[in-house]
């Protein structure tokens, strides 16, 4: 089926990004991977071709359009070029709101230039090792100094962690508060007492740095605090339907690709003298894969459409997200298995696919955190 939701420009926008992966990012991404980061080089690649802060204003460097159809074209370029570690939609689609939402005219001058030149990359530490999806667990504290906050607590599984220069970190500035007793605390890069643990050794995604973080007493000042006090929750919770989307729009792009070189792989690959795809149980195999992914993309080009009208609703990206990470999932096993004993095999983008797209039920919300989101939208 013709998409319809892009338009000329839209198109336009994609033949860059693919000369820009083409360029900086596919001959480096093997080192990358070896490496376990990217060289902050790519960011200011990424930067120098307007790659970064599409949706800040002109004024900071940024694009100054918050239609998140470019968005999209940038998480399905790179998900189809498998460029895993540059984490482009990290920066601009989920740190990227909070920086040009709720940053104080003076914070914006400070952080937004770099943000849009790569010369500062960004990150977010809300996980912790006994909080994920439940705010109300996280442990990481801050003390009212009166000119700054005493800053302590640790926190894990944070993308971008190696290479960050600024730092969003959840932290409990009102003990007695739970869920909303949670600040937005901003740690730059060479305060004191702000330590990186390990560059943590994942499954897939070897070339994206995702790190554990330490803040022993570290003196954050009040002028870093980012958004209301106390409000965290809320500045949350507003953020997530758009990373939910950035996931969702990765998770159906992706069983895109893997059906696309599955089938173009059983076409090719014999077994008892003719091609797999001549056997009834592939063409069942692939028939079913090319449906769901059909029916996938028609609810996911509505709501990205919805989204660029900022009219989706949590509850919706939540469906979006759980569905189409869920689907990648299966896909990414159903084609690993029609590849045989290739599909194993590192060398073959079946297998990376794999591993790489793992994560995708989990981070931004888990599936049964979105399931959880839509029942009590149903049921109270």
């Amino acid at each position: 089926m013709k998409r319809q939701i892009f338009a000329p420009e839209h198109d336009a926008f994609r033949e860059t990004v693919r000369t820009f992966l083409a360029k900086e990012v596919l001959p480096h991404h093997d080192q990358w991977e070896k490496d376990g980061v990217v060289s902050r080089d790519a960011w200011l690649a990424a930067g120098r071709q307007g790659l970064l802060g599409l949706a800040v204003p002109e004024e900071y460097g940024g694009g100054g359009n918050t239609d998140f159809r470019y968005a999209a074209v940038l998480a399905e370029e790179f998900t189809r070029a498998g460029a895993s570690g540059l984490a482009v939609g990290l920066h601009n689609d989920i740190i990227g709101p909070y920086l040009t939402g709720l940053a104080t005219d003076e914070q914006k001058r400070r952080w937004l230039p770099g943000f849009c030149s790569g010369e500062i990359i960004t990150a977010i530490a809300m996980t912790e090792p006994g909080a994920g999806s439940d705010l109300q667990g996280i442990r990481t504290s801050a003390e009212d100094k009166g000119d700054h906050w005493l800053l302590n607590g640790s926190k894990t599984f944070i993308s971008n962690g190696i290479l960050a220069d600024l730092v969003i970190v959840v932290a409990k500035t009102t003990p007695e508060g739970g869920a909303h007793g949670l600040s937005l605390l901003v740690v730059e890069r060479g305060t004191a007492g702000f330590e990186r643990g390990r560059n943590l050794d994942k499954i897939g995604q070897k070339a994206q740095d995702t790190a554990e973080l330490f803040f022993n007493d570290v003196r954050v000042p009040k002028e870093n605090l980012l958004g209301e006090l106390d409000g965290a929750f809320v500045h949350l919770m507003t953020n997530l339907a758009q990373e939910r989307m950035g996931i969702a729009v990765a998770g159906i792009a992706a069983a895109e690709y893997l059906l696309e070189i599955t089938t173009a792989y059983v076409k090719e690959r014999e077994a008892f003298g003719r091609p797999l795809a001549k056997l009834q149980h592939i063409r069942f195999e692939i028939a079913e894969m090319a449906t769901e992914c059909a029916v996938t993309r028609t609810f996911l080009d509505r709501c990205i459409a919805d989204h660029s009208d900022g009219a989706l609703d949590a509850v919706h990206a939540s469906m979006a997200k759980w569905w189409a990470t869920e689907l990648q999932k299966r896909v990414a096993d159903r084609c690993l298995q029609l590849h045989g004993g290739y599909g194993y095999m590192t060398e073959y983008r079946v297998a990376k696919a794999f591993t790489d797209g793992r994560i995708q039920t989990i981070y931004g919300g888990t599936t049964e955190i979105m399931k959880e989101i839509i029942g009590r939208s149903l049921l109270g």
